[in-house]
């Protein structure tokens, strides 16, 4: 059987994808293509280089470190190797177009591939879990959003989710009791946001204004005030939880005063 050897410094996925593109020009052959990952060093390289003489196999490499790099096309051309130097090439025309020498860094693109479809799964969870939907999946939930109606709840999670994490947002409604379950999660990732009852006030009205009669109370200052008073008082319950004021912010505030937060308690993530 042929075989074919992939030599990368991260994964070997961008070498395993160019070869599987290739091989449907040859649908009657099957080669056993092997993939060396993580490959960091000349001794790892000399090794692979020798059982590719061993086997007949052909080298695809796709080695981004100019050291690594040269030296495994020499150590394929002393040893008379079939190779294919998957990225040298390319890497070397953009240098010139951009007049800028490359990072060099392996695993870069897997890295992308990585923050881009935990983004995608923060963005699907998020939606599936907003306003108190499925609060039994709190646990998998990295941030935690508390507050009455008309605070920024809802965009402020799809806000987090596109950085990419993980958000439950739960409506505190005056006089019902919130989901028992919050009191046995990490308080370190629960943010309650409290604002002026007058800006709410204002801010409701617009809303009330669309609904009509069947939000008579809706925007009423008193009622207004009713309600954050009793969201104040359970917030209070929980002296670790974290409380934010939402007045007079955008989104983009009160999320870099969440994210400051977790930053500060060491739970902040690389992917923002």
């Amino acid at each position: 059987m042929h075989k074919i050897f992939v030599v990368s410094g991260g994964t070997g996925r961008t070498g395993k994808q160019a070869i599987r593109a290739s091989l449907t020009q040859f649908p009657d052959k099957k080669p056993e293509v092997i993939t060396f990952s993580d490959v960091r060093d000349n001794k790892k390289i000399k090794s692979i280089v020798k059982d590719a003489k061993k086997y007949g196999a052909l080298v695809v490499h796709t080695l981004v470190d100019n050291n690594l790099r040269e030296y495994i096309i020499k150590e394929c051309e002393k040893l008379n190797v079939d190779a294919i130097d998957f990225m040298g090439n390319m890497i070397y025309k953009l240098s010139n177009l951009f007049a800028q020498e490359p990072l060099q860094s392996p695993g870069l693109f897997n890295k992308l591939n990585h923050e881009y479809f935990q983004r995608i799964d923060a963005v699907q969870f998020t939606f599936k879990h907003d306003d108190g939907a499925r609060v039994e999946d709190i646990d998998k939930a990295e941030i935690v959003l508390l507050g009455v109606s008309r605070t920024f709840k809802t965009p402020l999670s799809v806000y987090l989710a596109y950085k990419g994490f993980f958000v439950i947002n739960i409506p505190i409604v005056n006089g019902i009791q919130p989901p028992k379950i919050l009191n046995d999660i990490d308080p370190s990732k629960v943010f309650c946001l409290n604002t002026s009852p007058y800006k709410l006030s204002e801010l409701r009205r617009g809303r009330s204004d669309k609904l009509g009669k069947y939000v008579k109370d809706y925007c009423d200052i008193n009622n207004v005030k009713s309600e954050l008073q009793f969201a104040s008082r359970y917030y209070n319950l929980h002296s670790n939880w974290n409380i934010i004021s939402v007045t007079g912010k955008s989104i983009e505030e009160i999320a870099s005063e969440i994210l400051e937060k977790m930053s500060k308690k060491n739970i902040f993530k690389n992917i923002i």
